[in-house]
């Protein structure tokens, strides 16, 4: 049976003493309001992984993330950091390949297959996000694009390596927009990259794989999308930022 998750993506916000604050808060409506089986996730910027981690003892319900690392071990690389230095925050996911990184530092499908290995190799579980353009959808190519990324990102890993991705599909036109894909657009999608799961390993790899949507989901669209059969939860990006906010979101599976 695939996990519930609801990560959230701080992206650049928040500094060292909001970011623990808003933390704390996410932690204490957890505790108090969460009856399900899911997990929440929250991907904070570097300078927070230690301490949120230090927070989370105790709470399986609650787990830290980040929102990059480097494809090397180690090195001279200025300003980056290792796969190997977020495992030892304490953290246990982290996001690669989110459109943000793909289009403003030119990540390529073969640069995130490389950071997947260096990510899965030191013990974290990659949130490995997907999807098209608007200009891609429109030439109605998505289906061609999604595949593309999955097959040169993703799809070299053995079954054992990938039962330990998660993966988010973004369509890129609807984060930071306020558009939404809508409920049957989005499971559309998410069923097509099921089937391409089950047509690489087989089905039952298929149905144990988590796939998050991640487009502009909100308190007041989070239930019609996870609702959906091949919708296993979100990766929220503004509505994280907002203890309250995201805390309906995670809820929607008790």
């Amino acid at each position: 049976m695939r996990k519930k998750i609801v990560a959230g993506n701080w992206k650049m916000n928040m500094d060292y003493n909001e970011g623990l604050s808003l933390f704390s808060e996410v932690v204490n409506m957890v505790k108090d309001e969460i009856t399900g089986t899911q997990t929440a996730v929250i991907c904070s910027p570097f300078i927070h992984l230690h301490s949120l981690a230090q927070l989370a003892k105790g709470y399986d319900k609650v787990a830290i993330g980040a929102q990059n690392a480097h494809q090397a071990e180690s090195g001279a690389y200025t300003g980056e950091i290792s796969a190997k230095m977020v495992k030892s925050t304490g953290a246990e996911f982290v996001i690669l390949g989110h459109s943000e990184r793909r289009q403003y530092f030119g990540e390529t499908n073969e640069l995130l297959a490389a950071k997947t290995d260096t990510a899965l190799k030191n013990g974290l579980k990659p949130i490995f996000c997907i999807g098209e353009t608007l200009d891609e959808r429109e030439t109605e190519v998505h289906f061609d694009v999604i595949k593309k990324q999955l097959v040169e990102g993703v799809f070299h890993l053995s079954a054992e390596q990938f039962a330990q991705v998660v993966l988010a599909y973004e369509p890129v036109w609807a984060i930071g927009t306020g558009k939404t894909a809508t409920a049957a657009q989005a499971q559309e999608v998410h069923a097509f990259i099921r089937n391409e799961i089950a047509n690489q390993y087989n089905q039952q790899v298929a149905d144990d794989t988590t796939i998050l949507y991640g487009g502009s989901c909100n308190p007041k669209n989070a239930q019609e999308l996870f609702e959906q059969g091949d919708i296993d939860g979100g990766l929220i990006g503004g509505a994280s930022l907002k203890s309250r906010d995201f805390l309906d979101i995670v809820k929607v599976f008790n």
